[in-house]
């Protein structure tokens, strides 16, 4: 497995690439943000070891540029910082996992490979339909340019939809997950997405939010 590491500590770098090496991984190391954007464009590797505080570009900026460019090789971030929301804006800027200095290296090995079982799968940080998107840490909803207002609820019915696009999901599927309850009477699911149609369909002229008779809802992916 090839691991790209970008720290820009030289010594901690060529130690994370010896015990790693000693690991079976393959290693290559960028001392720069920038260096590191580049290598991760162009390199073919199964997660990036990616350090927050880098001369350059931050590793922040080259998780975002990474994801913005549609590359979803998995992200292990490293950072001295262990505040809440450092680890909330690394992991909604699109990385995989999140470690603080100093750490177990133990753990870090394990982390990685786990990363590896998961696979590089698309995990975007903006979901979008055509020109509907919705970012769930920014909790914002467009339609192209047209800032659209929801509720919580609302919000999560239509991050639950835009997380299975093209697909049909049924009542008690989200009664599940956006009311987590099967207890609640479905009816409310109907209620809910008449409001939803009536704010990112309706004004616009578009038809996204579709009911599936006898089956439940689908929302179009090309956002209808």
């Amino acid at each position: 497995m090839r691991v790209l590491v970008v720290e820009d500590e030289r010594r901690m770098a060529a130690a994370l690439r010896r015990g790693l090496q000693a690991e079976g991984f393959a290693v290559d190391l960028a001392h720069d943000g920038n260096e590191g954007l580049h290598l991760a464009r162009v390199g073919d590797y199964d997660v990036v070891v990616l350090d927050i505080m880098l001369p350059g570009l931050s590793g922040y900026n080259v998780c975002k540029q990474l994801r913005a460019e549609e590359n979803w090789v998995p992200i292990l971030m490293l950072s001295a910082k262990d505040g809440e929301y450092d680890m909330a804006d690394g992991l909604d800027l699109g990385a995989d996992d999140y470690l603080t200095k100093p750490f177990s290296y133990v753990v870090l090995v394990a982390r990685l490979r786990a990363l590896l079982r998961r696979g590089g799968g698309r995990r975007p940080s903006v979901l979008r339909a055509g020109d509907l998107s919705l970012d769930p840490a920014a909790r914002a909803v467009a339609r192209g340019e047209a800032p659209v207002e929801l509720t919580p609820r609302e919000f999560a019915l239509l991050e639950y939809l835009m997380r299975r696009p093209g697909e049909v999901v049924s009542k008690p599927e989200i009664l599940e997950h956006v009311w987590d309850t099967y207890d609640t009477d479905p009816n409310v699911v109907e209620v809910y997405v008449g409001y939803l149609r009536r704010k990112i369909d309706t004004p616009f002229g578009r038809a996204a939010l579709q009911t599936v008779r006898g089956a439940g809802y689908r929302l179009a992916s090309d956002g209808g």
